[in-house]
């Protein structure tokens, strides 16, 4: 098990590109839905003024 880890020395550098592609991916998935949440605030807050303004036109 050890040999397995320590891969001829390389290890350290294998395991450790391995952590940097899971923190990136990680972030990236998080950094998506954040996204994805501020865009869907803005859709309601657009779709609210829209239906406000069809109600006040037709209350005109």
């Amino acid at each position: 098990m050890s040999d397995f880890f320590s891969m001829g020395g390389y290890g350290l550098y294998v395991w450790g590109s391995y952590l940097v592609a899971i923190v990136c991916i990680a972030g990236e998935v998080i950094l998506v839905f954040n996204r994805r949440r501020t865009l869907m605030k803005h859709l309601s807050l657009i779709h609210q003024s829209n239906k406000q303004e069809k109600i006040n036109e037709t209350a005109s």
